[in-house]
């Protein structure tokens, strides 16, 4: 198995990044470039009005740049999350399901993304993966420049040997099971224009 250390992670050049841009644009997704996770969630706050509803997928990358917390903060959005962590799984479960499979607002990150544009996301359970891939109103990425890989047989490769390693230990700090790639939502076209959108921050940020 290729080793951790061998994936990738240097922040990606300035060519680099405007020919990833240039690549999205042509997928129909649009690409913004940020120096850092400041100006990542100031140009997020841009995006969202006050009182939107906005649904996240779990990610280090929006923790970093502290638009997790923005987004779930429910004076400022109809925040999915908050509501539904205080639901029953039980005997909510269709309720669950239901609110958060299409949210106004979809916001989270992507575990790779190829030089030529193409979107890598991996989930155990698959809950992020139906908004992202349609069901959601607007979806915006927010992608740190070390995630930018050649091409898409290193992207997965990313996924695997570098991504979930890390999730896993994170996991077991909470249940023992771990973690696992359930299933894998590969983006290499949008359909609605103006729907999907990456901002990439040249500074590393996440995972």
């Amino acid at each position: 198995m290729t080793q951790v250390s061998e994936i990738p992670s240097t922040p990606a050049s300035e060519e680099t990044l405007q020919r990833v841009v240039a690549k999205l644009r042509e997928r129909n997704i649009e690409g913004r470039v940020v120096d850092n996770g400041d100006d990542a969630r100031k140009l997020v706050m841009e995006r969202l009005p006050t009182g939107a509803e906005v649904h996240s997928g779990k990610s280090k990358t929006l923790q970093d740049a502290g638009i997790f917390d923005l987004i779930t903060d429910p004076n400022q959005y109809d925040a999915l999350r908050p509501r539904y962590m205080k639901m029953d799984r039980q005997t909510q479960a269709r309720e669950i399901r239901k609110l958060i499979a299409g949210p106004d607002f979809m916001l989270g990150s992507v575990n790779a993304i190829t030089e030529d544009g193409i979107l890598v996301v991996a989930s155990a359970t698959g809950s992020q993966l139906g908004p992202y891939a349609g069901t959601a109103g607007k979806v915006i990425f927010v992608v740190g420049s070390q995630k930018i890989v050649p091409d898409l047989e290193t992207a997965l490769r990313r996924m695997r040997e570098y991504v979930l390693p890390w999730e896993d230990a994170q996991v077991r700090k909470v249940v023992p099971a771990g973690s696992f790639v359930g299933k894998t939502l590969i983006v290499e076209r949008e359909w609605v224009t103006g729907r999907m959108e990456v901002i990439l921050v040249r500074k590393p940020i996440g995972i």
